[in-house]
């Protein structure tokens, strides 16, 4: 294929040819994409993206995949991953990480020095990037409060630091997120010093809380819905009895409701269109109108 041989000729990493989807996302769905790309560094994910934006190929910078849903017919573009974007530098309680470190292995690593802020994110499998970029949280608690900026590759291939004024977090969304033409290169995270021995026995208290209530035993990308105001998402799944309600492999899971988990060989087209329903249901029954936290991929 022409695009690839392209790619390969601009000497800017690894390329993944006939990539599978579902081996790098939570929910282990998706198709096949052209193929992934992992850049070098920035100046050779400019050129990446300068190339396909000139020859109008879509892609999608991928984290994780621990919050998007492809589908299994696939995806007709390049996967860019970050993962060589991983330094880490601690100074005192600032932090600067790249984008494609992954947030739980961060936060269990600060917290073990002592410093305070990222407990919450301790349970989360997604990468930096992905978590400013969606502004992930946990525990009333979110990178909204500990990220001081962030640099980033701007749509005309500039890079710029923003700050958090200027990043826009809200529940679960951000700037980047309303902005997919900026790419989130690295963070910079200010926490506060603790006491290491504390911070580590809320963190193994929360973990077993997680455990006993999440069934992090099956392929899921987390909750599914955003809890409406005043309300559990979980609860009024559960209250329409649809607990353990399946389409295909993609079940409601019976551990907790605002959880969809692939039962095995779930499609992302099954987990849409499951979600679709129980959003439709609570709808008729309530009036609510449930927002998904999850990123549908097209």
């Amino acid at each position: 294929m022409h695009i690839i041989n392209d790619i390969k000729r601009l000497n800017v990493g690894k390329v993944i040819e006939n990539v599978v989807l579902k081996d790098y996302t939570t929910y282990k769905v998706g198709g096949k994409a052209i193929c992934m790309v992992i850049p070098d560094d920035e100046n050779n994910l400019i050129t990446l993206i300068k190339y396909l934006d000139e020859n109008k190929i879509k892609y999608k910078v991928l984290g994780n995949g621990s919050n998007v849903i492809f589908n299994n017919s696939g995806y007709d573009g390049v996967i860019i991953k970050l993962d060589n974007f991983n330094n880490l530098k601690i100074i005192n309680n600032k932090i600067i990480v790249g984008a494609g470190y992954m947030l739980n292995k961060l936060a269990l690593r600060v917290s073990r020095l002592g410093l305070t802020g990222m407990e919450f994110a301790t349970g989360i499998p997604g990468s930096v990037g992905g978590a400013v970029y969606m502004n992930a949280g946990a525990y009333k608690s979110d990178m909204g409060y500990i990220v001081n900026s962030v640099k980033v590759v701007t749509p005309d291939y500039k890079i710029k630091i923003l700050y958090n004024k200027d990043l826009k977090f809200r529940y679960r969304t951000s700037f980047l997120k309303e902005n997919t033409g900026y790419i989130c290169l690295e963070a910079t995270i200010i926490l506060i010093k603790g006491n290491s021995e504390e911070i580590m026995e809320l963190i193994e208290e929360r973990k077993k809380r997680r455990i006993e209530t999440q069934p992090l035993e099956y392929p899921s990308a987390g909750s599914v819905f955003r809890n409406p105001e005043g309300n559990f998402a979980g609860k009024l799944i559960e209250d329409i009895g649809y607990k353990g309600f399946s389409i295909g492999g993609a079940k409601v899971s019976e551990k907790h409701a605002n959880f969809i988990i692939n039962n095995g060989g779930a499609t992302g087209e099954q987990i849409k269109e499951l979600i679709s329903k129980i959003q439709k249901d609570i709808k008729e029954k309530y009036d609510i109108d449930l927002k998904v936290e999850q990123e549908f991929v097209e």
